[in-house]
């Protein structure tokens, strides 16, 4: 695929971005797709390696035919490329931006060199696609008159959605925000995904005929029996919504948040929404605690607020430079990952726990007192005599999501049955049998977070796919019924 000798000749390149400086002074993207040549010679590294572990369970959930599209845009067929894209992936251009790119820890070439720049072409694709207009609606050719109830409105509930409505089904998303979007809207920051990427597919899928429903919180707002009762099918395809939370002294000082209350908040300020009682940044020393991808994003949007410092401390110790011999390729390696929002300014700290929270007499946090700790025999144990004081102005808990809501809807249906995995997760297999994403309630489907736990956008789109042919193979084995009856 792409140049025989294209990975001898070329070097691996990166997107094109602003520098830190400039970026932190907006909250608009700062990364931009590759030109039509830089992307034809990033396609031309693609090597003809037999077997494409960038295309395999190791590397891209959706299975995009990574080898082909490269070698199109290499020869200049983009609308080919585009058309090969997206055949396996509803929305490239969620992935394009925000997905860590499992693909290309497990590219072939990765192997002794850096590996083809499989997510920036997968940007440029998509981005190029809309920008020629070929990006356009899919109606179905036949409507089944089965009805189908998605509740959630992430990545997961959009590709269930947009594939059952293809199929001919009549679709509803329910979503309990104000605007549809889930995670994508207001969990990633808009530096990272501008929301008006989400609302022009949007309008794709509602001409194609899913139907939106805002500030429905099913289980709250309706009962989740009325969805059962008027649907043919229900996908719950909603979020990891239930944090972890750090229960230690000082935990009820004011200052304390988690992520995701600090977070929505600036993109509904970058909406235009009046955002009361808002937790900002400004002027103020923070701590975020937690190393992941939503810690680096509370990072970032802490310095575009105006952060007096930001650090970020992680319990576990700080990951090796290269590729350890317990993760080797095409696996997704335990390295040190430095994000663009760690670029911008952030001190971080390895192997630190806290031990709590003090503050002052108004009831407000001050500081973290925290030691170094040491793993052994995998228990975690504090080094003696490394205590210290962190000071901190704003606490952001970054820790991770243990499971999804369980008040309202899910406590609802195990009423009728609905059975939880040990992690309190919704219990349904995965995989491509013909029962995959069925629960233990008839005619009731999970996908996405809500199955799987807390995970990439890209296997949300992965689920949500295969969920929606188990879907569609029950409504049409119940209509076969059905016609037979009559």
């Amino acid at each position: 695929m792409g140049k025989p000798t294209g990975f001898k000749e070329y070097k691996r390149a990166s997107l094109p971005k602003e520098p830190a400086a400039q970026r932190v002074q907006h909250f608009k993207e700062f990364e931009h797709r590759f030109s039509r040549e830089e992307a034809r010679i990033q396609g031309a590294r693609c090597m003809d390696c037999g077997i494409p572990f960038c295309h395999g369970d190791t590397g891209c959930p959706v299975q995009n035919y990574i080898p082909e599209w490269n070698d199109l845009i290499y020869k200049n067929h983009w609308k080919e490329a585009l058309d090969n894209l997206q055949s396996t992936n509803n929305f490239p251009e969620f992935t394009g931006r925000l997905c860590p790119a499992p693909c290309e820890t497990a590219c072939v070439l990765g192997i002794n060199e850096l590996p083809v720049t499989i997510k920036a072409n997968e940007r440029t694709i998509i981005d190029k696609g809309f920008e020629e207009g070929w990006v356009n609606p899919r109606m179905p050719h036949v409507l089944t008159g089965k009805k189908v109830a998605i509740v959630g409105s992430g990545p997961a509930g959009l590709a269930a959605a947009q594939q059952l409505v293809r199929a001919g089904h009549s679709v509803t998303v329910f979503e309990k925000n104000d605007r549809i979007g889930g995670l994508l809207r207001y969990g990633i920051p808009d530096f990272k995904l501008e929301k008006h990427i989400i609302d022009r597919r949007l309008e794709q899928m509602t001409i194609e005929g899913v139907e939106f429903k805002t500030r429905v919180n099913v289980g709250v707002d309706i009962p989740a029996k009325e969805l059962i009762n008027n649907f043919d099918a229900v996908v719950l395809a909603g979020g990891s919504e239930k944090p972890r939370d750090i229960n230690i002294p000082g935990r009820d000082l004011k200052g304390i948040h988690f992520a995701m209350d600090f977070l929505p908040m600036q993109n509904r300020a970058n909406a235009g929404d009046e955002v009361s009682n808002r937790i900002t940044a400004a002027g103020k020393d923070v701590v975020v605690i937690g190393g992941g991808d939503t810690g680096s994003d509370c990072v970032g949007t802490s310095n575009r607020q105006g952060a007096k410092s930001v650090t970020q401390i992680e319990l576990l110790p700080v990951p090796p430079k290269d590729r350890p011999d317990s993760t080797p390729w095409p696996y997704w390696p335990m390295i040190l990952r430095t994000s663009s929002s760690h670029e911008e300014g952030v001190e971080r700290k390895w192997s630190i726990n806290t031990k709590a929270f003090t503050g002052n007499d108004k009831g407000e946090v001050t500081a973290l007192k925290c030691s170094h700790v040491m793993f052994e025999d995998g228990k975690i144990a504090d080094i003696p005599g490394t205590e210290f004081e962190l000071k901190a102005d704003l606490v952001l808990i970054a820790a991770g999501f243990v499971h999804p809501v369980h008040e309202g809807m899910i406590n609802e249906l195990k009423e009728f049955g609905l059975e939880l995995d040990a992690r309190g997760n919704v219990k349904a297999e995965f995989g491509d049998m013909k029962e995959a994403h069925h629960t233990s309630v008839n005619k009731v489907f999970a996908c996405g977070d809500m199955r799987r736990g807390q995970s990439l956008i890209v296997w949300a789109i992965a689920e949500g796919r295969k969920c929606a042919a188990s879907v569609h193979n029950f409504l049409m084995q119940e209509a076969a019924v059905e016609e037979n009856a009559v």
